[in-house]
């Protein structure tokens, strides 16, 4: 009887927490791919582009590649911006696959990097198409507000080269070169 009755308590009290946590409203953070999260010297960045162009297709978002390094200062400021910033990161993370490339005194990558306009200052963006066309090349100073990383610049940037904003500008200037 004492177990049938542990038992009775037990399944209540599971039921109860089932219950309480599917009216809770939360937000799951997506399970990033490690090339998105973390600068590392020994990951094969041709690899890892493949990889982020493949999801990028899979998912219709562009491919936002990030080059820094865990040396960069800059870099670890952008990472803690977007962690204080859930809106933004979750505008950048829906509309481009991360891919985070790491330059060192270790390993500059440079086969990987030689075929990059070049790097204004770090941490660098790029913005590829889905189909591995670069269509941007940004100093990612031009984010910064005085010495912080600035809110509103980041969305707009994010909102300027996505997929959709990049469809809509093709679509205007095939429109006007035909007028």
């Amino acid at each position: 009887m004492r177990i049938i009755t542990t038992l009775v308590i037990s399944l209540s009290l599971l039921l109860s927490s089932i219950a309480t946590a599917n009216t809770t409203s939360f937000t799951v953070t997506p399970d990033l791919p490690t090339y998105s999260k973390i600068y590392d010297d020994q990951r094969d960045p041709f690899k890892d582009a493949t990889a982020a162009l493949t999801l990028a297709k899979e998912t219709n978002r562009q491919v936002l590649i990030e080059i820094g390094g865990n040396w960069c200062s800059w870099c670890h400021k952008m990472d803690a911006f977007l962690a204080k910033n859930p809106d933004v990161s979750e505008a950048l993370h829906s509309q481009y696959v991360l891919l985070k490339i790491s330059v060192s005194d270790s390993n500059e990558n440079n086969n990987f990097m030689k075929s990059l306009p070049p790097v204004l200052g770090y941490p660098h963006m790029y913005v590829s198409t889905a189909q591995g066309k670069m269509i941007l090349s940004k100093d990612t100073a031009e984010l910064l507000i005085g010495e912080n990383y600035s809110r509103s610049q980041w969305l707009s940037f994010l909102s300027d080269w996505s997929v959709s904003a990049t469809k809509a500008q093709a679509k205007i200037s095939t429109t006007a070169s035909v007028d």
